[in-house]
């Protein structure tokens, strides 16, 4: 009986240990929603368009100081454009970013990048893999990053380039659709994040 107590003293023990160390290396920063941004670009044959997404919410994961996960989660019914005007473009071609052609917002209102990995280039500079979300389809990304840590605080910027036919977004693609000519867009769009967390 007592080297039972014993070796459930020491379980407890072992258990109450490890969650102290845990909570000392393992700690979250949120995201400060309303001073990070995301941009984005889509390029096509006769110029290009570009514009902003807000960022819902997001948690990243630091482990001994250095990120270690983490997931953004961004509002696809935010979706703006910056080199338009409302009256001279910008309303139908949001319309038409927002209808199933392409991100079909009305079903998918969330779009979420989740941070699994990441390895160190050089100085502040990192390589990120993630799990990237779009219309319900997950594919693995990796893309670099610039990260930043000063008194518990983090900022990043990192750029990716999304094929959009992978998330089965394919109008105007020339790898479906022929003769396509000025009207045809590129596969890639790319996404830049400038994140602030704390």
């Amino acid at each position: 009986m007592k080297k039972k107590i014993l070796l459930l003293s020491l379980i407890a023990l072992t258990a109450f240990s490890t969650n102290i160390f845990a909570d000392h290396n393992h700690s979250d920063l949120k995201i400060n929603t309303e001073v990070s941004s995301v941009n984005w670009v889509g390029k096509k044959v006769t110029g290009q368009h570009e514009g902003a997404i807000k960022i819902k919410e997001g948690v990243l994961n630091l482990h001994d100081g250095h990120l270690s996960g983490g997931t953004i989660v961004i509002d696809m019914t935010s979706i703006t454009c910056t080199d338009l005007k409302p009256d001279k473009g910008a309303k139908k071609l949001i319309g038409h970013l927002n209808s199933p052609d392409f991100f079909d917002v009305v079903n998918h209102t969330t779009a979420t990048l989740k941070i699994i990995g990441f390895k160190l280039i050089e100085g502040n500079e990192y390589l990120i893999t993630g799990m990237l979300t779009i219309k319900g389809i997950t594919k693995a990304i990796n893309f670099p990053a610039t990260i930043n840590m000063k008194d518990g605080k983090l900022g990043a910027y990192a750029e990716m380039k999304v094929d959009r036919t992978l998330y089965d977004i394919k109008y105007g693609s020339g790898k479906f659709f022929e003769v396509l000519g000025d009207k045809m867009i590129d596969d890639e769009f790319i996404i830049k994040f400038k994140i602030a967390a704390e």
